[in-house]
């Protein structure tokens, strides 16, 4: 019998049967497509052995003028600036005490420290560093109270607890010495309060499904409390940044010292008292450069939010709000929808979001400044961070859809559409993040599954190809590369990932293998009711890339008589490759492999779990004989 030719088409599909696609892919991990053929993912490494508190869901990298490459890392506990494998806190203050203020008691046996501050307006987890206070008068000593504390529990408005630590981190027990307070010198330094890593839901205000309709329009739960999410941008080499709903701040990367000072409010900075004190999202108009406020407060109603008005500074500057006919600031508002959700800039223009429509804000120069113009309506999006930008392109997740605005807002035919969003968290929707590797001309969005309160799932869209795969992969934040060599991902074991570094999974130590594999739909063999034998499998691979001496896969075949029917049998065989007589490594591998199956269908999967192994599919044969009806 002839040998046929196995060629699929690129991508996966589980829009429709398993038996329909045939000549398609049906399932796989760890596998993306280039030039129309399946390979494996690249691996990933630490950037450094540093770890960061909390969960990270922002990173943006900038240049200072020095040449010192920083990168911004928002947590939901801290904000950083990354730098030489090191993560330096600059995370603001939101208040320091007078000399006095702070006073402790210390209970014998216990390593519980009470703190009493009047109106302290700490949270659970917040952060606060003591100085100038006095020893208790035992094991509770001042270099004991005099460094950073996280709170952890909140006792009142007036006191609340942490544990006594020693400099190495240690806990420190008090003994029946311990009855002093700590001195009438005791300043608190209070870090802004710290946000969730998960969203809350209850029922209440605006009771809905989030970001529907007008607010408090349906009975269903809603947001309550929502995760911490941070916004970025580089003002030539200093660094903007904002806590979504809450304050703006600016660090000064020439005036500030890393590790020692922390970014400071915005409307510091300058008297001004138009600079906006809260926002949902800032970034800097590349062109012009404004510094753009979406969801601020209002030039005259400083203090409160309204969730539609977009301010912006007057040009080269951070400080000059306040419009007038001498600047180039000035607000405007948006009519369609209750909230903006986010805006995302490209080449030309930047795409403004709201919980119901889609608008292009655009530079026009005096005196108008910028104008917007509404693009669509009815559209959804996941999340403040479901958009990516890739030149004028934008690709977004919407609610039960993919998008793409490229001149016009279309749906994204997606093959794996219902496979992604029947398993998925809906109630964790604000952490679905979008991310470009445009080494491979993928979009990815990572999204949390619906049984796990985290993410731990991907589905990468090739632009290029039109090609769809999935996968699980724990990552909290990504940043593409351009100003690092390799794209940097963060995981929720607060560590920072080099990505399409290396082959294997650096996250262990030592690292371990990457699991990969892509599974075919089921193929005719068989017509009418005759069976068919397949008694040969010629591999086409290759394992350009590979690090190991002799990198293998797995190939498998699996064959069944009914399309509702289960996979009767199997046979697998592992290919490997092998090395010519000389020194240089060719494309030799296993020649072919003998195996005994019968069937009307059968399916291929491809798989590898070593490490040190890159592979990419070619186009196998398989060698079938006719069998009788029984």
């Amino acid at each position: 019998m002839p040998l046929t030719k196995l060629q699929f088409r690129p991508g996966i599909n589980r829009e429709i049967t398993s038996y329909s696609n045939e000549g398609g892919w049906y399932d796989c991990d760890k596998v993306r497509f280039r030039y129309g053929y399946p390979e494996k993912i690249g691996g990933w490494e630490q950037d450094s052995s540093a770890t960061f508190l909390g969960t990270c869901r922002a990173l943006h990298t900038f240049v200072i003028l020095a040449g010192d490459v920083y990168t911004g890392v928002g947590t939901n506990l801290k904000y950083y600036i990354y730098l030489g494998g090191t993560f330096n806190d600059i995370t603001p203050l939101r208040s320091t005490t007078s000399a006095g203020d702070v006073t402790f008691s210390a209970t014998n046996g216990s390593s519980t420290i009470t703190a009493t501050d009047s109106s302290h307006g700490a949270v659970a987890n917040d952060f606060v560093t003591f100085s100038g206070a006095a020893t208790l008068g035992g094991l509770i000593t001042a270099t004991v109270l005099n460094q950073e504390y996280q709170i952890a529990t909140i006792v009142n408005a007036n006191s609340y607890t942490f544990t006594a630590k020693d400099t190495s981190g240690d806990e420190v027990t008090a003994n029946s010495s311990d009855s002093g307070n700590g001195g009438s010198s005791v300043v608190g330094k209070y870090q802004i309060n710290t946000g969730l890593d998960s969203t809350v839901f209850g029922t209440g205000w605006g009771t809905g499904t989030w970001g529907r309709g007008t607010w408090g329009s349906s009975s269903s739960p809603t947001v309550t409390d929502t995760l911490r999410l941070w916004s970025h941008d580089n003002f030539g080499e200093d660094l903007l940044l904002n806590v979504r709903d809450g304050g703006i701040y600016y660090w000064d990367s020439s005036a500030k010292t890393l590790g020692t000072d922390r970014a400071v409010t915005l409307a510091s900075l300058d008297t001004d008292s138009a600079i906006p004190t809260i926002a949902k999202q800032v970034l800097v108009s590349d062109r012009d450069r404004h510094i753009l406020a979406f969801g601020c407060d209002g030039e005259t109603t400083i203090g409160t939010q309204d969730p539609l008005l977009i301010r912006f500074s007057s040009s080269e500057s951070t400080t000059t709000w306040n419009a007038l006919a001498t600047n180039s600031a000035g607000e405007l508002r948006i009519g369609m929808g209750s909230e903006i959700i986010c805006a995302v800039e490209t080449r030309q223009q930047i795409m403004v979001f709201t919980d119901a429509s889609l608008h292009a804000m655009q530079f026009l120069g005096p005196p108008f400044t910028f104008g917007i113009t509404q693009i669509s309506e009815n559209i959804t999006i996941m999340g403040p961070m479901a958009a990516k930008a890739v030149d004028d392109t934008v690709f977004w997740m919407g609610r039960e859809d993919f998008y793409l605005f490229d001149g016009r807002v279309q749906k994204l035919p997606c093959a794996v559409r219902s496979y992604i969003f029947n398993d998925f968290n809906t109630q964790q929707n604000q952490k679905v993040f979008a991310a470009l590797n445009a080494t491979f001309n993928e979009v990815w969005w990572f999204y949390p599954s619906e049984d796990s309160t985290e993410i731990d799932r991907y589905v990468i869209y090739n632009y290029q190809e039109q090609a769809w795969s999935y996968g699980s992969l724990a990552r909290t934040a990504w940043l593409d590369r351009g100003i690092n060599d390799y794209p940097f991902a963060t995981g929720t074991d607060g560590l920072l990932y080099d990505h399409e570094f290396g082959l294997d999974d650096g996250s262990t130590n030592p690292s371990s293998a990457i699991s990969s594999h892509i599974e075919s739909s089921q193929i005719d063999i068989g017509d009418g009711e005759r069976f068919v034998f397949i008694k040969r499998l010629i591999p086409d691979i290759t394992f350009t890339g590979s690090t190991t001496g002799s990198p293998a896969t797995t190939f498998t075949l699996k064959t069944r008589n009914f399309p509702g029917g289960a996979y009767l049998s199997s046979d697998d065989s592992t290919v490997t490759q092998s090395e010519a007589a000389t020194s240089t490594v060719v494309e030799q591998f296993t020649n072919q492999a003998f195996i005994r199956l019968r069937g009307r269908s059968f399916a291929l999967r491809v798989a590898s779990s070593d490490l040190k192994v890159q592979w990419r599919l070619g186009s196998p044969r398989v060698e079938v004989r006719q069998d009788g009806r029984q």
